[in-house]
């Protein structure tokens, strides 16, 4: 057992869209991303949550709205939905809980 520094991880982050895996939990990973500009749109046959660990960003979704989120909020795109992050302000980091199996660029 040892513990994790979300800090310490996003400190060695250099490169956006390459998520960490921080930790398991029963049947879901923690990951932690570093988001800079957009990612494309993709949609997971589940749903996927977002929290906003530092920064500024948003999602955008297929239906043309957006969601945006800042330090310590959380948003969760239901599962099937088309979106994408967006992070136009510098780097931003959210935490995000998944199942070990999702893609990255999701289901499509």
């Amino acid at each position: 057992m040892a513990t994790v520094s979300i800090p310490e991880t996003a400190a060695r982050m250099t490169q956006p869209w390459q998520p960490a895996d921080l930790v398991v939990a029963n049947d879901a990973i923690l990951r932690l991303a570093r988001l800079e500009g957009d990612f494309p749109f993709h949609h997971h046959d589940e749903d996927e949550l977002f929290l906003c660990w530092s920064g500024t960003f948003r999602i955008e979704l297929g239906t043309g709205e957006s969601v945006a989120l800042s330090a310590g909020e959380i948003f969760v795109v239901p599962a099937g939905t088309e979106h994408r992050p967006v992070a136009n302000d510098g780097p931003a980091y959210t935490l995000l809980i998944e199942r070990p199996e999702t893609k990255q660029h999701g289901n499509d």
